[in-house]
């Protein structure tokens, strides 16, 4: 095996979803992308293929030109271990807007702060502070 590269399947705002999490998080950049041209399978100018960065971890993504009856699970998340307090404050109030609370941002025993949040493209996050 030589790499594992975590895979987000869009339904049409990939590139947006990629623009809103690389501005959220320092350090962090879109490395590729691939649109569909005109008479191929998808929507032309949507995301064929695409890979970005959040710090050091890169993530590919695609808007699928097929509607599948599912989308995103919490089951599976986005941990983000925070610097601050001004920080984890920032990244939760940000990726609420327009999302959904699961955890409330809260002092919990395993983590000075933390929260769980699945944002506006209905991708979950767990941010935590740690102790």
């Amino acid at each position: 095996m030589m790499k594992v590269t975590p895979f987000l399947m869009f339904e049409g705002n990939a590139e947006e979803a990629m623009n809103y999490y690389t501005s959220l998080i320092e350090g962090s950049k879109i490395t590729s992308m691939k649109r569909y041209g005109a008479n191929e399978s998808g929507t032309e100018g949507s995301v064929m293929q695409a890979t970005f960065t959040l710090k050091d971890q890169e993530f590919m993504c695609i808007d699928s030109n097929v509607k599948h009856q599912f989308t995103f699970t919490p089951s599976f998340s986005i941990f983000l271990t925070c610097y601050s307090e001004e920080e984890i404050d920032r990244l939760y109030s940000s990726l609420t807007d327009g999302g959904q609370v699961m955890m409330p941002l809260g002092d919990y025993f395993f983590s000075k702060k933390f929260g769980w949040v699945s944002d506006k493209f209905g991708v979950s996050w767990q941010l935590t502070l740690p102790i």
